[in-house]
């Protein structure tokens, strides 16, 4: 069936007043708000001893946790796509369950295996620290963003078959060479989508954060939970400015993936 013109006009107009409302009203208050008393204001909240800190932690947490995930992430696509092994299906669903699970729980579970009581509570005896320590804010962040890589690069993996890594190594090359060679150049996109949604999920994340740190500012407050921090303490225009300071790294993150993605569909 044929849809006229004004059912055209009338869906496209639906939609977008429905992604103002949810997102565009709701983001340009934030940018209204933090600029209202002009931009060296903005700069001065961004540029405390605080927020500093909160930015260089919150880095500091990528620059972590994406190598690791990297790495793990590919080695698991390559298990679940070239692997045949009983509970192939069980690995599918615990890839998946930092989609289904909450983030609060996530730092629950986290608290009861690292804590002092937990099982592994004895390393704080030995001077290692996890649970509201840097340890514990990075295996958080690695748990939620753990399917990231896994599920970009799994499908590429799929498309691109074995045949070109078999006939590799029928002339002699060695597994590292048909990986570095062949397997990796032809995921690298989907690698470096899932790297791009690793580094957004990585900076945003709250939930699973908060319940394993101290959120102390200067010792481990990350970014969000500054804006979380400067709200409780009324201090609302220092809010908005972390606030916009992490919509920033947000946009950019975002503009990167839409590239890349554009470029992906163009190969």
């Amino acid at each position: 069936m044929k849809i006229g013109l004004p059912v055209k006009l009338s869906l496209r107009a639906a939609a977008l007043l429905y992604l103002a409302v949810l997102v565009l009203f709701p983001l340009g208050a934030i940018l209204y708000r933090t600029f209202e008393n002009g931009f060296l204001e903005f700069w001065g909240l961004i540029t405390t001893p605080a927020a500093q800190s909160a930015l260089q932690l919150s880095l500091l947490i990528v620059a972590i946790v994406v190598p690791l995930n990297v790495v793990f992430g590919v080695i698991t696509a390559l298990a679940l796509v070239r692997g045949r092994f009983r509970g192939k299906g069980i690995v599918e669903a615990i890839v998946d369950l930092p989609f289904a699970v909450s983030p609060i729980v996530i730092g629950v579970a986290l608290i009861l295996l690292w804590g002092a009581n937990g099982w592994f509570g004895g390393l704080e005896s030995l001077g290692f620290t996890v649970i509201f320590a840097l340890p514990g804010m990075v295996i958080a962040t690695i748990f939620v963003t753990l399917p990231f890589v896994v599920r970009e690069v799994e499908p590429v993996l799929y498309e691109i078959g074995e045949e070109q890594e078999e006939a590799a190594s029928t002339l002699g090359a060695s597994s590292l060479q048909t990986f570095f060679r062949i397997t990796l150049p032809a995921i690298r996109w989907g690698l470096t989508y899932g790297i791009v949604l690793t580094v957004a999920r990585s900076l945003g994340e709250f939930g699973a954060v908060i319940m394993v740190s101290t959120n102390l500012p200067g010792i481990s407050q990350t970014l969000t939970l500054l804006v979380s921090s400067r709200y409780e303490d009324f201090n609302q225009q220092g809010a908005y400015a972390a606030s916009t300071l992490l919509m920033a790294i947000a946009v950019i993150v975002l503009l990167l993936m839409t590239a890349l993605d554009k470029k992906r569909t163009n190969q």
